[in-house]
């Protein structure tokens, strides 16, 4: 008996073919390990050959995204590029697309880098982000806080995470300094949300079209920064039920209306209500999935490489519950004591620099499976 070929089959990668990542952080550090493990080869393109994905990839490119000799002597050895950090310039990005598959694609990564452009996306199919205005100069912003009022949030469109690029509008905030302190014509205004915890949802779609959402989880920041996600999310009873259907619902949605080929984070604010409002999404594997490495039948790493080469998708079935904890800057030194306790999986990024707020790597506490393991 014949086993039948997947739909995707005549586009599938079989394994010694080559994946290009564009970036080389510890995100593609990870991915090119879950590359190996299916027998993929990776070629990195990134700044510095001593970059956490550099380190553990069979080839790597240094050179500027404006290189485009080097890009395209780039695009004619990969089969695939995918890419581990949204704030990408578009034109090297569109420039190996006309040369090769990139997946996600260029115009998802447009979308996923703007937060106007995001905003507008998630209002267009029927999401609900929090309340916001676009604010391209200081007029635009007194009538956002007229509007939405005090506390309230400025960001930067682009090129902003873990904290930077945002200021806190409160009662006594100057909003001209706020304005000016950006640096930017491109901004949102997210008005303030009395919400009870923050989740997100870390979905991954193949090259055919089926969707694998992985279970929500609850994510605790400490100083702007991810330090804790809980697997799954606490959240409980009939209301907590419908609350997580909603939030997979949610990340379903803009996988399929963006036609995702990859992994999409979707970060959501669950009101005391149990509502769910949209906050922002990464097309790419995010912080917030990190313990579905070792508590999933398939992590967001292996996903993502399953989806770029056109393999069907894994089960994203959680196998057990999971705490996972960031080691932030001095937290490295947690490695000592996690590696004599047996429930500890320890991730190290290979960064020779330890910094304030510098992600060097995580932990994953695997604990004892508290339900039927995949609310998707």
């Amino acid at each position: 008996m014949t086993t039948p070929a997947p739909a995707s089959a005549s586009k599938l990668l079989p394994p010694g073919s080559t994946i290009g990542i564009l970036g080389g952080g510890q995100l593609g550090r990870m991915t090119a390990l879950a590359a190996a493990q299916l027998g993929y080869h990776v070629h990195v393109y990134c700044q510095s050959p001593d970059e956490p994905a550099a380190q553990v990839a069979r080839a790597t490119t240094c050179a500027g995204f404006d290189d485009e000799a080097a890009l395209a002597a780039f695009a004619a050895v990969v089969d695939v590029v995918t890419y581990e950090f949204e704030n990408i310039p578009l034109a090297p990005v569109r420039f190996l697309a006309d040369r090769v598959p990139v997946r996600p694609g260029a115009h998802i990564l447009e979308t996923g880098q703007d937060r106007l452009r995001e905003k507008a996306f998630f209002n267009g199919i029927g999401i609900a982000p929090a309340p916001w205005r676009a604010v391209h100069s200081l007029a635009d912003l007194e009538a956002a806080v007229a509007d939405l009022g005090r506390p309230s949030v400025l960001k930067t469109a682009r090129m902003g995470y873990d904290g930077k690029g945002q200021v806190k509008i409160e009662a006594a905030t100057d909003l001209a300094e706020a304005w000016a302190s950006l640096k930017t014509d491109a901004a949102v205004l997210e008005g303030f949300i009395d919400f009870e915890r923050e989740i997100s949802v870390i979905v991954a779609r193949g090259l055919d079209g089926h969707v694998a959402p992985f279970d929500p989880v609850e994510n605790i920041h400490v100083h702007h920064i991810l330090d804790t996600t809980i697997a799954p999310a606490p959240i409980t009873g009939p209301r907590g039920r419908k609350t997580l259907e909603d939030a997979v619902a949610v990340a379903r949605k803009a996988a399929e209306a963006l036609e995702l080929v990859g992994i999409l984070a979707v970060e959501m604010f669950v009101g005391r209500d149990g509502h769910v409002l949209v906050n922002e999404m990464a097309p790419r594997p995010h912080n917030s999935g990190h313990w579905t490495m070792d508590a999933c039948l398939t992590g967001q790493f292996e996903q993502l490489v399953r989806a770029v080469t056109g393999l069907p998708l894994g089960s994203p079935r959680r196998r057990c519950d999971c705490r996972m904890k960031n080691l932030i800057g001095a937290d490295i030194e947690l490695w000592r004591t996690a590696v004599t306790d047996p429930t500890a999986h320890i991730h190290l990024y290979g960064k020779a620099e330890t910094r304030a707020g510098r992600k060097m790597g995580h932990i994953n506490y695997l604990l004892p499976l508290s339900d039927d393991g995949h609310h998707g």
